[in-house]
């Protein structure tokens, strides 16, 4: 199944990733359930999701489309079953993480890249750059808005390449920071 390549993919990229340590602080196990917390994201989005990658699966984004359907309290429940090791102290910080991404999530339809990852010893050949580009020619065609929250200020100037504009650097109390990010056309 090409979601689950995509998912081992994105677990490799965000081993080092500031919000998946705050999420899955063991470093042995951190990788396994960022995949899987991929894979839950990817049934969360259901019919208004997109992933893409290529023909390697070294990289993989997942997007969802403006307007999405809204996630019933059924689908809401099932996902959050699935986080499985989230719970106690590591559900809370998916919680307070959750509500400050929610709160300063833009509300104007757009294209919402949710994950983008490439696998550490593909990086910098171009990847990231090939799946991104259908759905932001598409934001082009469409003229409608891309956002996303970097957790890295590293990949900040990667994102700026494509157009993408920091908006706000928001803190998790007692984690990491996230820079929303909006790319617009004309």
């Amino acid at each position: 199944d090409a979601h689950l390549g995509v998912c081992d993919v994105l677990g490799r990229a965000f081993a080092d990733d500031p919000v998946a340590e705050y999420l899955f602080p063991d470093p042995r196990t951190r990788s396994a359930r960022y995949a899987r917390f991929a894979g839950i994201a990817i049934e969360a989005f259901a019919a208004s999701g997109l992933v893409l990658t290529e023909p390697a699966l070294r990289t993989g984004a997942i997007w969802q489309a403006p307007r999405p359907a809204p996630l019933g309290l059924l689908r809401q429940l099932r996902v959050l079953a699935r986080l499985g090791g989230l719970t106690g102290s590591g559900l809370r910080r998916a919680a307070r993480l959750g509500e400050l991404m929610s709160r300063h999530h833009l509300r104007e339809p757009h294209w919402y890249l949710a994950v983008l990852g490439t696998d550490p010893d593909a990086r910098r050949a171009g990847l990231a750059s090939a799946v991104l580009a259908p759905v932001l020619e598409r934001c082009d065609r469409e003229r409608m808005p891309a956002y996303l929250e970097s957790s890295k200020a590293a990949n900040i100037p990667f994102y700026n390449k494509h157009g993408f504009e920091v908006v706000d650097e928001l803190k998790v109390p007692g984690g990491p920071s996230l820079w929303p990010m909006i790319r617009r056309t004309g």
